[in-house]
């Protein structure tokens, strides 16, 4: 497992019973999360009083129990990169800290490069990857479907001093602007795809990660470079092991370039705990 563990403003406090206690630069969160299935005791003090508790709903959803908490909006930061952090309806926060091990390694990829590097950056929500790969110097286009997601990525840019980085913003249907640039000749020199695992595209169409996936990363090979970089694909699906997605890149990206593909869980350390919390999975393949 990949762990990210150079975060200073975000903990994992403890996690038990189908829940994590988070602190997110002080401001600590009681979120559900699928993964924990232990039921271990719940001795950290934060439990009794977190400043939000998102509360899962019998009939589906949840609300966030949200009494204590004096903000709604506030930022955590990663190095040099800066995030707003707005609890919403759907138990998220605007950021998944696991990302930032994927942040890092694409920073690495593209400053070791010596070149200029366009990167397209595919069910981008709120840009964590975007402002990552800009703040290494990267061009990069930046898709997602939710007008308001990428407003809330261009706040990321902005908090983090690269609202004069060369990004496109684009509000789109991922796969309609990827068809879009297969005929304007467009290429990219790194893909990063971080696709749901259901979904609805703008006139109805259904998504589902399982059925789908394989088609659109073979669609997104036409959009690569003759000298591209890295293309990384992200998965919070169960069914999904990182084995299946480094087969998935193998038999579609790696049949058209000489590839080197790697894939593994990543997670986020948890201080109560001696074993990290898995939070998804990551395959990517690089090129030589």
């Amino acid at each position: 497992m990949r762990i990210a563990d150079k975060w200073q403003d975000y903990r994992i406090l403890d996690t038990s019973d189908g829940e994590k206690l988070e602190s997110w630069n002080g401001v600590t969160l009681v979120r559900p999360d699928p993964q924990v299935i232990w039921k271990t005791p719940k001795t950290d003090p934060n439990w009794k009083h977190p400043a939000a508790h998102y509360l899962r709903s019998s009939s589906g959803g949840g609300h966030w129990d949200n009494e204590q908490i004096t903000k709604k909006e506030w930022t955590v930061s990663y190095g040099d990169l800066t995030f707003s952090i707005r609890p919403t309806g759907f138990k998220h926060t605007g950021l998944f800290p696991e990302q930032a091990v994927n942040w890092d390694y694409m920073r690495s990829l593209i400053k070791e490069a010596d070149r200029p590097v366009r990167v397209l950056n595919l069910f981008a929500y709120t840009g964590g990857a975007t402002v990552a790969c800009a703040a290494a110097g990267a061009e990069v286009c930046h898709v997602d479907a939710s007008k308001g997601m990428v407003q809330w990525a261009r706040d990321n840019a902005r908090l983090s001093g690269l609202e004069d980085r060369p990004i496109r913003w684009i509000v789109d249907d991922c796969k309609k602007f990827v068809e879009r640039e297969i005929r304007r000749g467009k290429t990219y020199d790194g893909i990063i795809m971080d696709p749901p695992s259901y979904g609805r595209g703008p006139s109805g169409e259904m998504w589902r990660l399982e059925d789908n996936i394989y088609d659109f990363v073979s669609l997104c090979t036409q959009v690569l470079g003759d000298r591209p970089l890295f293309f990384l694909l992200n998965s919070y699906t169960t069914g999904l092991s990182p084995s299946v997605m480094a087969y998935l890149l193998s038999s579609t990206v790696g049949q058209k370039f000489k590839a080197q593909i790697t894939a593994d869980e990543i997670g986020l350390p948890v201080e109560n705990a001696c074993f990290p919390l898995p939070c998804g999975s990551t395959a990517i393949a690089t090129f030589k």
